[in-house]
């Protein structure tokens, strides 16, 4: 279908559905919310264990799920992964997040749980669980944003995508189409329980591997999709890591009622590993005063952040590379002189100075995403990596409880 004759139908379905605001409600006009991540798309960092038996092995052939269940086949794949679905994510982690007063649960699954094709070496059966996490939410009044994490292909060739290495999303024949797919069934499953508010299109889609013409069709299609099914549901676009002046072409000025999505981190550039602590909450404050510019034309959600300023959180960069900041990953030596990555990632070692660092940079992000629309941390936990750790962050004081950004003072307005 011509682009320009699909905007004319979206605009018409558009006109006809529920405004933006419906996203936010019962719960108030700011989304503060975590990511469950690791749950049904692997990332080594997040859960180590669940890769550890490679560790050491020069060339590795286990990296992301793709290979992990192409090495482990198919049953011993699937009966691994039903214990991590089945433990990962539980009950009692939905009622602590909601006595820290979060909202929102966003929920990373792959195009594989949706769309199969048996040829490939993924497993299914997440589909139960996640209508499990679906019916927790509704019981503790939380709203649900499912995203579609990974893409046939990859959207940007990171291990997040289900399978690291080139990014192959729109070269295959059918690749779009199961795209689609996926979200069809993500939006059955947002009418089926009320608890979800939103879907997200494609997390993290690279501008430097897909052109941007190409993910603004999708875009298009994806909101027709969506709406088509679940008029009630809220459309969110991620940015595509392409600059704020670009926005307003990547998502069209006619699909109304949706979100766009910003990921910030302060540890993947040598630049940013650099910044001092003072500078770190300058730049958080910057970023708030630039969404909220925004907001008011492109509503924005910063749907992706941690508290890490060092890439030491182990295989961050991937399953057995390094980190920047200790010399050990793309560098011959660290990026800060003496940069160690020893005790980075333990809380128990933290010196007072660096709690207190750690408090205000939180509260700074939260002050500052809060210009726009809300927040989502990544992650809701870790098995190691304690800055990306929100619950236990949080029950060591370091992230506020409530977290009420638009209260905090850090950043100067």
């Amino acid at each position: 279908m011509h682009i320009g004759h699909l905007s004319a139908i979206l605009l018409a379905v558009a006109l006809d559905t529920v405004s933006a605001l419906d996203f936010r409600r019962n719960v108030g006009d700011q989304v503060r919310g975590v990511n469950l991540g690791g749950l049904f798309v692997l990332e080594p960092w997040i859960t180590p264990s669940l890769f550890a038996e490679w560790e050491g092995s020069p060339q590795s052939p286990v990296v992301d799920e793709w290979t992990y269940c192409a090495v482990l086949g198919k049953p011993e794949c699937l009966r691994r992964l039903h214990r991590h679905w089945a433990t990962w994510v539980q009950e009692s982690d939905i009622s602590t997040l909601a006595s820290m007063h979060i909202n929102t649960l966003r929920l990373p699954v792959g195009y594989w749980a949706l769309a199969p094709d048996p040829s490939e070496p993924f497993v299914q059966g997440q589909v139960p669980y996640l209508r499990q996490i679906l019916n927790w939410a509704a019981v503790y009044n939380m709203r649900v944003i499912l995203d579609l994490h990974g893409v046939p292909g990859s959207q940007n060739g990171f291990d997040n995508s289900g399978r690291r290495g080139d990014v192959g999303w729109t070269k295959g024949a059918t690749d779009v189409q199961r795209s689609l797919d996926s979200l069809a069934m993500l939006a059955q499953l947002a009418n089926e329980h009320p608890s979800v508010a939103a879907i997200q299109a494609v997390n993290e889609p690279a501008n430097w591997g897909v052109a941007k013409r190409e993910i603004t069709q999708f875009y298009l299609q994806a909101y027709s999709v969506v709406k088509g099914i679940s008029p009630r549901t809220t459309l969110i676009f991620h940015d595509a890591f392409l600059p704020q002046s670009e926005w307003g072409e990547l998502v069209p000025a006619n699909i109304t009622g949706s979100y766009i999505d910003t990921h910030v981190y302060h540890v993947f550039t040598e630049d940013l590993l650099k910044l001092s602590d003072a500078t770190h909450i300058s730049k958080a404050c910057a970023d708030g005063k630039n969404i909220g510019q925004l907001s008011s034309r492109l509503p924005t959600i910063c749907g992706e952040f941690s508290l890490a300023t060092t890439d030491c959180a182990r295989w961050l960069n991937g399953f057995q590379r390094g980190a920047r900041w200790d010399g050990s990953f793309l560098t011959t030596k660290p990026v800060v002189p003496g940069g160690t990555c020893a005790g980075q990632e333990d809380m128990r070692g933290w010196s007072l100075q660096k709690q207190l660092f750690m408090r205000t940079f939180a509260m700074a992000q939260l002050q500052a995403y809060e210009e726009g629309n809300g927040w989502i941390f990544w992650n809701f936990k870790t098995e190691t990596a304690d800055s990306w750790n929100y619950i236990k962050l949080a029950q060591a004081g370091i992230i506020p409880n409530a977290p009420v950004g638009s209260s905090f003072g850090v950043c100067a307005r």
